[in-house]
């Protein structure tokens, strides 16, 4: 087995056991060391002097004062490093910064790598005493990712409730059943939460107390913006708040959109889509769902409508009316 690399801090089982042993006895031979190389390395074991096939053990005690004095030289050195470090910037403090124009100062941050992006909304929320707005796609609630981002919104929304803080969530109509994401709202009864959704939403969206906001930079989740800037943020808030009028509320009380002429609300979404000529693949990909179940609700959407081929179906759409009507 090959040795594992590890400082004398963490010295290895076989390293401890030969090491012990060696106390024990005085002296072991050179092979019976040979799964701990560490020993040597570590100056724990050295070849005696009358024979080179055996391996003697220095005293603990030495052993110990020599590498507390080889740490204690290192932290000198960090030290004087820091003193440096220090001596070199603090002119640099002194200097009245300004920031280029156009630079946006730190009004606009990338943030790289899940961990960091999670860190800087944990930071955000700590800070939050008001609200929290969300929008949240269907693509950012799939895989094991997604749960663990899940978990610590969570636990972060509930900590913002307790300080007497709001928060409202707009989903897609497709997760109005998922018991992942449902499910979960209902643990924040002892606080002002709110759930909509609307057939299509924007990618995700976070904006804490209205000063902050957080918005994906690239398509697989690894990148962010942090956004302060309040012409932004005004942007954002009243682009959430718009949408919210016009979404379905969830919980805590669900509703169910009225179907009209027979036709649900789900296929009247996809009604106005089939009209853009938009493949089953798009359709299903803008609303949410999976292609099989775009399909079915095509084919019921037909059969409402009395349509025999895809060509007649966008006909009779348009004639119905059908998109002019008010849920």
């Amino acid at each position: 087995m090959k040795h594992r690399e590890h400082g004398v801090e963490e010295l290895c089982a076989a390293g401890q056991e030969v090491y012990e042993r060696a106390l024990r006895e005085g002296r072991i031979p050179v092979a019976d060391a040979a799964d701990a190389p560490c020993l040597t390395g570590f100056g724990l074991l050295h070849p005696a002097l009358d024979d080179l096939g055996l391996l003697e053990p220095v005293p603990p005690a030495a052993a110990l004062h020599r590498l507390l004095r080889a740490s204690a030289v290192r932290v000198a050195e960090e030290r004087r490093r820091e003193d440096r470090l220090v001596e070199r910037f603090e002119p640099f403090m002194r200097v009245d910064v300004r920031q280029p124009p156009g630079t946006g100062g730190t009004m606009l941050r990338l943030l790289s790598g899940t961990e960091q992006i999670n860190r800087a909304i944990t930071d955000a929320m700590v800070d939050a005493t008001e609200e929290s707005l969300t929008i949240q796609p269907h693509s950012g609630l799939t895989g094991a990712r997604g749960e663990a981002a899940r978990e610590a919104a969570f636990s972060r929304d509930q900590a913002l409730l307790d300080r007497g803080g709001r928060i409202r969530v707009l989903y897609q109509h497709t997760l109005r059943h998922v018991p992942l994401v449902y499910g979960p709202l209902e643990h924040f009864r002892r606080g002002d939460t709110e759930a909509r959704s609307l057939d299509e939403v924007p990618d995700r969206l976070i904006v804490i107390d209205r000063k902050i906001a957080f918005l994906p930079a690239d398509d697989d989740g690894t990148l962010a913006l942090e956004v302060r800037h309040p012409a932004l943020i005004k942007y954002f808030v009243t682009t959430f708040d718009r949408l919210w009028r016009l979404a379905t509320p969830m919980f805590p009380k669900a509703v169910r959109p009225p179907s009209v002429n027979g036709v649900t609300p789900r296929q009247r979404a996809i009604a106005a889509l089939l009209v853009e000529g938009l493949t089953d693949a798009v359709i299903a990909d803008r609303l949410g769902m999976n292609v099989r179940t775009a399909r079915l609700h095509i084919a019921k959407l037909s059969a409402t409508l009395g349509s025999d081929s895809r060509a007649q179906l966008g006909y009779l759409i348009a004639r119905s009316g059908i998109l002019d009507q008010e849920p």
